[in-house]
């Protein structure tokens, strides 16, 4: 796991992760089962984009990485908030 951590890039698991929200608490047509899968397909395309269109199998493993650890960070957060409401 720490060594999957390098190939987090901020930038882009913070925009996949406010892209996640606004899916989740806004399209209901879209079935939260698929979120993860639009959000690794985003952060590969983000992770594509912030290196120049350059692609390779580090900037493939960054964007996976992520666009699935912001949904990781949302339910890491929303399960926090839980513990804390029921209090």
């Amino acid at each position: 796991m720490g060594d999957l951590l390098q190939y987090v890039v901020v930038l882009v698991m913070a925009i996949c992760l406010a892209v996640g929200y606004i899916i989740k608490h806004s399209l209901d047509f879209i079935p939260n089962k698929y979120i993860p899968l639009i959000m690794a397909v985003l952060g590969v395309t983000l992770n594509v984009w912030v290196n120049g269109w350059e692609f390779t199998p580090e900037i493939l493993l960054g964007g996976l990485a992520s666009g699935l650890a912001s949904t990781g960070a949302f339910e890491a957060v929303r399960n926090l908030t839980e513990k804390e409401a029921d209090k």
